[in-house]
């Protein structure tokens, strides 16, 4: 468990979990917003999966968050391993915890929509974090190009689990007006942060009993990451924060 502070000045509390036989590492925030999002990063798949609940606008008659996952393409070399994730322990469990390094902005125009029947083709964990988002399922199609190749998996396998959407073909849903744009469908653009994340492991230098210079792990570097998906919704109504 990690304490993180926002910009706003609030803490963030994260939870950050390492399966080292799957390969998997999920870490899970309620922002102050209420919306709960877990990132969920399946190292032998190379992808990452995103998901957020969103609270529904109460006034408006939506009593259930509406759930999102969004599967992108993961480079390993922005998380540590989850077997380096599975060793680290805190000496001070209650600190507050700051990022060393912002990265930019990752801006996401996904393209597909996932059958969840056919999550399984993508990722075998895809299913079990995404089954409670049904429709709202998104990807892009240049990262399951990029993974058929550094994976060696059949690209026409990959691309078969998912439909075509055209997230350009529609105004934003934040330049909609009046009463009746509530119905229209437009292009939503859903904005979140993972505040602190492991993104690095640190080495110092020092000498063994022979004197040999040898280098070892002596830390982690510290990452924050926002990330803005955008995405059509079939009307306004489902993007209201826009």
């Amino acid at each position: 468990v990690v304490n993180a502070r926002n910009r706003g000045g609030e803490t963030i509390v994260e939870n950050i979990t390492a399966n080292t036989s799957a390969d998997t590492v999920t870490l899970e925030l309620l922002n102050s917003d209420g919306s709960f999002v877990t990132q969920f990063i399946d190292f032998k798949s190379e992808i990452q999966i995103i998901r957020i609940y969103v609270l529904g606008e109460q006034e408006l008659g939506q009593t259930q968050p509406q759930v999102l996952c969004f599967v992108t393409r993961f480079m390993r070399n922005d998380f540590i391993s989850s077997d380096a994730m599975s060793k680290l322990r805190q000496k001070n469990p209650t600190a507050i915890r700051s990022p060393e390094e912002e990265k930019e902005t990752m801006v996401y125009s996904l393209d597909l929509t996932v059958n969840l029947g056919k999550a399984y083709l993508i990722s075998p964990h895809l299913y079990g974090v995404c089954k409670e988002a049904k429709d709202g399922i998104f990807t892009q199609e240049s990262d399951l190009k990029t993974i058929s190749k550094s994976l060696d998996k059949d690209y026409t396998t990959l691309i078969s689990a998912t439909s075509q959407i055209y997230p350009d073909k529609y105004p934003r849903c934040r330049d909609l007006k009046g009463a009746g744009s509530l119905q229209h469908p437009c292009t939503c653009q859903l904005h979140t942060c993972v505040m602190w994340y492991p993104c690095g492991l640190k080495y110092c230098h020092g000498s063994d009993n022979f004197g040999r210079l040898v280098s070892y792990r002596c830390g982690i570097k510290t990452c924050k990451r926002c990330l803005a998906f955008n995405y059509t919704v079939p009307t306004k109504l489902k993007c209201l924060w826009d």
